[in-house]
């Protein structure tokens, strides 16, 4: 219980506080004594991919019209016909009779990074111009598996202001070699060079 609170506020998950830091911390800690960890996460994983399939769950799980007994009615079925069941759908109901559905995803995300902090894998972000080749991205994880000193778990976003290059981020570390960069760094000394 130590390990998963070491680095969090107040006991939350990192990088996710409040009720939803709370929650995540609360279903890590009975997911791991009941050995349930990756099982927990998969239906976390189901769930999302509805809520991003579904605007009428997003706006269920969001919105402060409904009430308890109507999301818990609906989230039932929804689970039902997923196959969710045990600790992610005592979860979930329990948000759903309190009407803190809306917490979900944050919760889910701080989940995840307890899970990953418990398996010793370090989060890092990459993000590139334009989506890269699988030979490429194996090169990346490659080398961020060296400067991390352990298992990474990456999340690639695209974003075509950076021209090209890359910008890095595992855990506090961040190494910008985007050309959006390189460029303004050239901008500047050309100014300062007047």
């Amino acid at each position: 219980m130590a390990e998963a609170r070491r680095g969090a506020k107040g006991g939350d998950a990192p990088g996710v506080f409040g009720v939803a830091g709370r929650y995540a911390l609360a279903l890590f800690e009975l997911a791991r004594d009941e050995g349930l960890l990756d099982r927990v996460s998969g239906d976390l994983d189901s769930f999302d991919r509805m809520v991003a399939d579904s605007d009428d769950l997003a706006r269920l799980i969001r919105s402060p019209v409904f009430t308890s007994e109507q999301q818990i009615a609906a989230i039932e079925t929804i689970m039902s016909r997923a196959g969710i069941g045990g600790l992610t759908a005592n979860l979930v109901r329990l948000l759903a009779s309190k009407r803190r559905l809306f917490v979900l995803p944050e919760m889910a995300r701080g989940y995840r990074a307890l899970v990953a902090r418990s398996k010793g894998i370090v989060p890092a972000e990459i993000r590139l111009a334009e989506q890269p080749s699988a030979s490429v991205m194996d090169e990346i994880k490659s080398a961020l598996r060296d400067l991390a000193g352990s298992e990474v778990d990456v999340s690639v976003k695209i974003d075509p202001s950076l021209i090209g290059g890359v910008v890095v981020k595992v855990g506090s570390r961040m190494v910008d070699a985007s050309l959006k960069t390189k460029l303004n760094s050239i901008r500047i000394a050309m100014k300062e060079a007047r």
